[in-house]
């Protein structure tokens, strides 16, 4: 009742109000009427009081009947356990977890006073425990409302669902469109779809150079040339990537490089083991760091920036003029 007003029912939630109506259909009536007389009786309550009383309840259901994929917090915790001294005391509940999450790994179930786990076991069960960490729950609903979103950002650039003007090349002779896509004079549309992600500047020639004259502005173009420095050196043969990975680090990472980038710590410490070894993948820790950093800070402002709004303006301008 309370949920109904601000948001739907997730799925779990939807399915134990229905089991509950066949558990309790003669009395259900009555029931909603008690429910009914509660909410209005909480209503009343001063608002510090009735947040106090919703965390509790919360917190209640949350130990009690956590959410499906949650680890049970009535359950020992797997991280103390691992820091306990005498772990073995423990292992039965965390075995009682493991088979509460769904991991059918080969782990022994014999209890603790008749045999002890193997380091592999051990191992695979660490895997499992990691792989239910790492998994993402979304509401049906959410998942639709992004796809949708998503769909209508980008109808006008599907020629499936929008006429295309140069016509559609699959399905003429014409390669006009080709021809515009790739010259570094862009359209009214592909500036604009730059404004979507930081993926559609990279993945466009002309939004790349744009970007790149733009960090030249703020004196910070090595990031980029970075990047796609590395982009191209997991394209190149492997006879060439032992020299590509010296020029890049002696380039952008080496003490003293000419065009040297800021990545942190631990990148560097990653980057600095792979040289030794070098491979296609050897900055694969310092590229993702440094597309974070562009990702995150200067792709806003060159949005906001002035060559990037003028461009978008002037391409309007001629678009109006053509038609």
């Amino acid at each position: 009742m309370q949920n109904k007003a601000r948001l739907e029912l997730a799925d779990y939630e939807a399915e134990s109000l229905a089991r509950l109506q066949r558990a309790y259909a003669r009395k259900w009536e009555f029931i909603f009427m008690q429910a009914e007389a509660q909410a209005k009786v909480d209503k009343k309550r001063d608002k510090v009081e009735r947040k106090v009383l919703d965390s509790q309840e919360r917190a209640f259901w949350d130990v009690h009947r956590p959410v499906p994929g949650c680890v049970n917090t009535t359950e020992t915790d797997i991280k103390k356990s691992s820091r306990m001294k005498e772990p073995h005391k423990t292992r039965k509940s965390v075995y009682g977890l493991q088979n509460d999450v769904g991991c059918h790994s080969p782990v022994n179930t014999a209890t603790p006073e008749t045999k002890e786990p193997t380091k592999e076991e051990l191992r695979q069960q660490i895997l499992c425990w990691q792989a239910q960490l790492e998994r993402h729950r979304l509401k049906m609903s959410k998942a639709a409302d992004s796809l949708i979103s998503y769909s209508q950002q980008y109808t006008e650039y599907d020629p499936c669902f929008t006429s295309l003007e140069p016509s559609n090349p699959w399905t003429s002779d014409d390669t006009t469109r080709w021809e515009l896509e790739t010259s570094k004079e862009p359209g009214q549309q592909r500036v604009r779809r730059w404004g979507f992600g930081f993926n559609e500047v990279l993945k466009d020639p002309a939004g790349r150079e744009q970007f790149l004259k733009f960090l030249e502005s703020e004196f910070s173009s090595e990031n980029l040339r970075f990047w796609l420095a590395v982009q191209e050196l997991k394209k190149r043969p492997v006879r060439e990537v032992a020299t590509l990975v010296h020029n890049i680090w002696q380039e952008f990472l080496a003490p003293g490089a000419p065009s040297s980038i800021n990545v942190d710590s631990k990148s560097y410490a990653k980057t600095t083991h792979n040289i030794k070894d070098p491979g296609r993948y050897t900055f694969e820790d310092a590229q993702e760091h440094i597309y974070k950093l562009m990702k995150s800070d200067s792709y806003s402002r060159f949005l906001r920036s002035s060559c990037y709004q003028e461009l978008l303006q002037a391409r309007k301008k001629k678009s109006k003029t053509l038609f």
